[in-house]
């Protein structure tokens, strides 16, 4: 199991000394700072567990490294230490967000047992909050609904359309999840019953295409020795997943909008009219518009298609969804490999926060897997992950990025359990574990309306 790693802030050389020696020996990982100024460099470039620090220092004092760390690293746990306690900077201390307060000079086994208890407390939470996703979040093959505002809309535009008959246009790039998320639509509607049937227009050559999706009868070209029912046949009373519709050549896109507009069709070679009832879905990478303007597409089947959108956005643009998903491919992946994979190192989690995943969510299922099948311990590591994404961790520690996504998901998890709670704030901080009074902090910290 990874160690829990710790960071002890004193500017007595002595004391930082006896705390290494203490901790080191109770099996923590621990770095050491003699100011606040050195703390607040290595907690922007690193993650710990704990941070012990104490009150009164030189410079960035105590109070002001629990600011910071909170504003940084929100999951961080935070220890003041001083020598000059009173019940004013306690009560202080702990608005801020300390879990605890501890009066020099301390008892050794009493300052182990605390720590030991903030460090199973917060492992606690960890477990939790994952439990928390697995059951609450709505999941089908590889799609996720995290915690972004922009898949908790597409996920709220879902509930709205999803049993209805109506055509949709699925948007996004290349492995953002397009054709799960068809299929999610399909197998949670009144169809799920029925036949899933998908094709991808761009990987049948265009003289198959028409008859793979409208059949043909005996005789209607060289080869047809046989009746064969199309793609839209046996689609029937289901749904019709039309994958990469932006590569479907302009002759079959009349066919397709005449269709659509009918729910009749002729097979190949035949002369007689067949009447089907297909919910038809959509998707494409490409600017349909832009194909539209080039004459590529026709703009009639663009607007029979687009009666409802949905744009997945790209991975880039939701980091906040980067850890969830993480723990949710580490979750599935373990089970298919046959391995007992417990999570994923602070220091590697980060590096996948901060790459940019040109391949989407794909890319991130594949690089999951790829460390679940090299790791030989509990928790995969850096040394796990390709290079392409390992290299994002020599360039600059930007943190405000970092920080602004980790806010954005502490934020939006905070939304979620209010609503699951039709807005009743105890029950929402019982949920999260956090106090009530910590709860109202952060509801005013992220500005959200108390109402």
């Amino acid at each position: 199991m990874e160690k829990p790693k710790i960071l002890v802030v004193d500017d007595e050389e002595d004391i930082l000394n006896i705390l290494k020696f203490l901790l080191e020996k109770e099996g923590y990982g621990v770095d050491t700072a003699p100011n606040g100024e050195e703390a607040l460099k290595k907690i922007e470039k690193d993650y710990y567990d704990v941070v012990l620090t104490d009150l009164r220092m030189p410079g960035i004092d105590g109070m002001t490294v629990l600011e910071k760390t909170k504003e940084l690293r929100p999951s961080t746990e935070v220890v003041i230490m001083t020598a000059y306690a009173s019940i004013e900077s306690a009560v202080e201390a702990i608005k801020k967000g300390a879990s605890d307060y501890i009066v020099k000079p301390f008892i050794n086994e009493d300052l182990k047992m605390r720590i030991k208890r903030i460090i199973e407390h917060r492992n606690l939470q960890r477990e939790v909050e994952i439990l928390k996703y697995q059951l609450s979040q709505k999941v089908a093959g590889d799609i996720f609904f995290g915690t972004s505002p922009q898949m908790q809309e597409i996920l709220k535009l879902l509930e709205k359309i999803i049993p209805t008959k109506s055509t949709v246009l699925i948007l996004g790039e290349s492995g953002t999840g397009k054709g799960v998320l068809a299929e999610f639509i399909h197998y949670n509607s009144p169809r799920k019953d029925k036949p899933f049937i998908s094709i991808n227009c761009s990987a049948i050559p265009e003289n198959l295409l028409e008859s793979e999706l409208f059949g043909y009868k005996k005789g209607a070209f060289t080869g047809a020795i046989n009746d064969k029912k199309g793609l839209i046949e046996l689609a029937n009373g289901g749904t019709l997943f039309l994958d990469e519709i932006g590569d479907m050549p302009l002759n079959l896109q009349a066919k397709i909008l005449k269709f659509l507009e009918s729910g009749e069709f002729i097979p190949l070679g035949d002369t007689a009219k067949k009447q089907v009832d297909v919910r038809v879905i959509a998707a494409t990478n490409k600017d349909l518009e832009t194909l539209i303007r080039e004459g590529k597409f026709r703009e009639d089947l663009y607007y029979r298609l687009n009666v409802i959108e949905i744009k997945i956005p790209p991975l880039r643009e939701r980091k906040e969804d980067i850890p969830a998903l993480t723990y949710f491919f580490i979750d599935k992946l373990s089970k298919v490999h046959d391995k007992n994979i417990k999570g994923i190192t602070n220091e590697a989690l980060s590096c996948l926060i901060n790459y940019e995943w040109p391949g989407n969510v794909r890319e991130l299922k594949n690089v999951i897997e790829r460390a679940i099948i090299l790791v030989t311990g509990e928790y995969i590591t850096l040394n796990e992950l390709p290079e392409r994404i390992k290299k994002e961790r020599s360039t600059p520690f930007t943190s405000k990025s970092l920080k602004e996504a980790l806010e954005e998901f502490e934020k939006n998890i905070i939304l979620n359990t209010l609503r699951q709670c039709s807005n009743n704030k105890e029950e929402a901080a019982k949920l999260l574990g956090i106090d009530l009074a910590t709860l109202y902090r952060k509801l005013k910290k992220y500005q959200i309306a108390e109402a």
